[in-house]
């Protein structure tokens, strides 16, 4: 144990932040975080745009799903899938890139890449005596999301990230069991067992919930889970990503 793990595991959604901006220094030392984090192949496939104009803020908080947090934090990244430098780097290089761009492989590297890149902003962030959260809500349309951050071919926004100085205090919202997770040397599939962790963990988050809202709530994780997995959203994503030029050959 030291202080970078207990920082990790102590995070936990902020969604309410205080009036105080993020100075340029934290900034940057959030995005050279960021920028740390492992890359396959040293591809770095992924942009961050920073969002600061309160308008566009707004819009995006609205996009989002009405979310207030989008638009009331100390600052809004926005993290991307990005292999337009990479098209430019063809044509600067004279090389044939555009089959390798735009196969399914090189998407799934830009989403990891940004992916791993977060997460170590995350930790940055949270080092600092910072809170954040992911906004996948920005999702929920991406068309116009591109018009907001003006973004080009071959970029696409992922998630954001509201950081901040928090102005609430929430509890760490438990984990499935290390059992559930960790598997070694092959999967893990007894049935039995791994439906009794299940059980086991639905006990836990409904004991969490009830806590947590003084019996309002004592919902199961696989009941969220169920329900929320029966409503398709967002399936116009597979023809937005081949529009903004990942084929996914």
């Amino acid at each position: 144990m030291n202080q970078t793990i207990e920082t990790m595991l102590a995070h936990h959604s902020v969604r309410k932040f205080k009036d105080k901006p993020l100075s340029r220094e934290q900034i940057q030392w959030i995005v050279k975080s960021a920028q740390a984090a492992s890359t396959s192949s040293y591809i770095q496939a992924y942009s961050i745009i920073g969002v600061t104009d309160p308008e566009k803020k707004q819009k995006l908080a609205e996009l989002a799903g009405n979310q207030t947090y989008v638009a009331e934090n100390g600052h809004f990244f926005v993290f991307c899938a990005d292999l337009y430098r990479h098209e430019l780097i063809g044509k600067k290089e004279n090389s044939d890139v555009k089959d390798t761009i735009e196969s399914t492989e090189k998407f799934m590297v830009a989403l990891i890449d940004a992916a791993l890149a977060a997460q170590n902003a995350a930790v940055a962030a949270e080092s600092m005596g910072m809170g954040i959260c992911y906004i996948g809500g920005i999702r929920n349309n991406l068309p116009e999301v591109q018009k907001v951050l003006n973004t080009p071919q071959r970029v696409v926004p992922l998630f954001g990230m509201a950081v901040g100085y928090p102005d609430q205090d929430t509890d760490v919202k438990p984990r499935l069991p290390f059992e559930h997770i960790y598997h070694e040397n092959e999967y893990e599939q007894d049935l039995v067992a791994y439906e009794g962790q299940l059980d086991e963990y639905n006990k836990e988050i409904s004991e969490y919930y009830h806590k947590r809202t003084n019996g309002l709530r004592s919902d199961t994780w696989t009941g969220q889970m169920g329900k929320m997995l029966s409503n398709k959203t967002r399936m116009y994503m597979k023809d937005f990503v081949q529009g903004k030029g990942f084929d996914l050959k």
